[in-house]
């Protein structure tokens, strides 16, 4: 199969969150399962062309926008981990050559040009490689716009005639709402298809998820969880009716972990490796990791957890409920606090204070860092994801993997992935709490606190963790799966 995946994010030269890490993740399984695979996406100003070995090809692809043509060069880079999957991406000045991917919280001005060029770009550079996908996976509202363009202005064409759709959701929160007099024209529509109750018209403008969701052949989320969350609660965000009336073209398929780079068994951002059948590197690990935060060996006797976090720093991540706890923690629980983030401004005052009145019980540092983000795994022996809503999760997955357990709020992908651990049967792989409140997150974390002191207990919760399986590979099998299906919806006139 030739699966074409196309998305504003690929890690490892672009991310923000888990969209990147999964779209870095799903083309190295697809090759693994013997399929052809080729990436589009924008050249950032930020990605490092010599350190990914990006290469500048002579092939410029002519993109239609409304009434006039622009243009993109393609790079081209072989993705990190793979033999043969191509990355290509879109160099364009006007809209790529800055630093960032979205702008600020309330995202580039030109965003809709921007997203929209990305997405007819994606048909052009097809055939400017003649590179005939049997599949366009397309992610998030900033390439939905390849569905209805692949339907109405590709699939006519011999090139794209057995071209089918598949749209992924990771949030939906971030909907692209933009104005159809600029968005219309620009995606090849006219403004004669934007009406009230059309599939393009959303309470006055363009809705770029909803049109991915009501044009793509198949629809797909990150986690079973969040499928029927976004169908059936205040998650869908408005479009719960839309996605109801997909019926079963809208799969649930959990997100899945590459354990090529997130593993302590092979993982060289982390002090020392370990496994779950020789957990001494864990201790290793945070040895040193509290050595590098200038703690002293003095003080190093207690045994203390570390609670861990690595996460945007946002109301969505729980940070609300952090901010009303964590001082109590610190004030009556022997622990550590360690955090790698970054976000709302308030929110960053608010854990510089803390990293300021606790010293070296409370390690932060406001920012993005690939290797401590590893490192707070590897290192810590709670991790904490509050979430308001999460759609899938990668973090807890991670933190299994490294030994780390999660205490997790019961929504999304949390909840298809932790159970509370139960000290009688033995069963489960953390601690989960219901309500959003910090009373509730409070009373699981001190469980997790309780069970870290008696060392059967905890041993056994955290090789229950380890030993799960969540791999990447087997996420890549289901989609190919709904590829196929997508596929199979495709009219054939012989």
């Amino acid at each position: 199969m030739n699966i074409l995946l196309t998305s504003a994010e690929v890690f490892p030269y672009a991310k923000v969150g888990g969209l990147g890490d999964v779209c870095g993740a799903l083309p190295k399984d697809w090759e693994k399962l013997g399929h052809n695979v080729v990436l589009v996406m924008p050249k950032y100003a930020n990605i490092d062309v010599h350190k990914w070995n990006l290469q500048r090809t002579d092939i410029t692809v002519a993109v239609p926008m409304d009434w006039w043509t622009e243009y993109a060069r393609l790079w081209k880079a072989t993705l990190p981990g793979t033999s043969n999957v191509q990355v290509y991406f879109l160099e364009n000045a006007d809209y790529f050559d800055r630093w960032g991917i979205y702008g600020n919280p309330d995202g580039f001005a030109d965003n809709d040009r921007r997203f929209i060029f990305l997405s007819r770009a994606v048909f052009e550079t097809a055939k400017a490689l003649n590179f005939r996908p049997d599949v366009i996976f397309a992610n998030d509202y900033h390439t939905a716009f390849t569905m209805p363009m692949l339907k109405i202005h590709y699939r006519m064409t011999q090139f794209f005639g057995r071209t089918a759709g598949v749209y992924a959701i990771h949030n939906m929160v971030f909907q692209g709402h933009f104005d159809p007099r600029r968005a219309m024209p620009l995606a090849g529509f006219g403004m004669n298809e934007f009406y009230q109750g059309s599939w393009f018209e959303s309470h006055g403008v363009v809705n770029s998820m909803q049109i991915g969701i009501l044009f793509a052949d198949k629809i797909t989320t990150v986690s079973p969880r969040y499928a029927a969350e976004v169908r059936y609660t205040k998650e869908g965000y408005g479009l719960q009716n839309i996605i109801g009336a997909r019926g079963g073209d809208f799969i649930g398929i959990l997100n899945g972990v590459d354990y090529s780079v997130w593993n302590p068994e092979v993982d060289d951002k982390i002090y020392a490796p370990y496994s779950v059948n020789d957990l001494s590197g864990k201790m290793t690990n945070k040895y040193h990791f509290l050595k590098d935060w200038g703690i002293h060996e003095s003080e190093m006797h207690e045994d203390m957890p570390i609670i861990g976090m690595v996460t945007r720093l946002t109301d969505q991540k729980g940070i609300p409920l952090v901010e009303n706890a964590l001082e109590n923690i610190l004030q009556n629980y022997p622990v550590r606090f360690a955090l790698v983030g970054s976000g709302a401004d308030q929110y960053e005052s608010y854990f510089r204070y803390i990293r300021q009145k606790y010293g070296n019980r409370a390690l932060i540092y406001i920012g993005y860092n690939d290797n401590l983000s590893h490192r707070v795994e590897a290192s810590s022996d709670i991790y904490l994801m509050p979430s308001l809503f999460e759609p899938c999760g990668l973090n807890q997955m991670y933190s299994l993997k490294y030994g780390t357990v999660p205490v997790v709020r019961s929504v999304g992908g949390l909840a298809d992935t932790i159970s509370e651990y139960n000290r009688y049967t033995g069963e489960g792989n953390g601690f989960v709490f219901d309500d959003y409140n910090a009373g509730e997150m409070g009373y699981a974390l001190h469980r997790a606190i309780e069970h870290y002191f008696q060392k059967e207990h905890w041993l056994r919760v955290v090789k229950n963790g380890m030993m799960a399986n969540h791999s990447s590979l087997l996420c890549a099998q289901r989609y190919i799966d709904v590829f196929y299906w997508a596929i199979e919806k495709i009219p054939y006139y012989g």
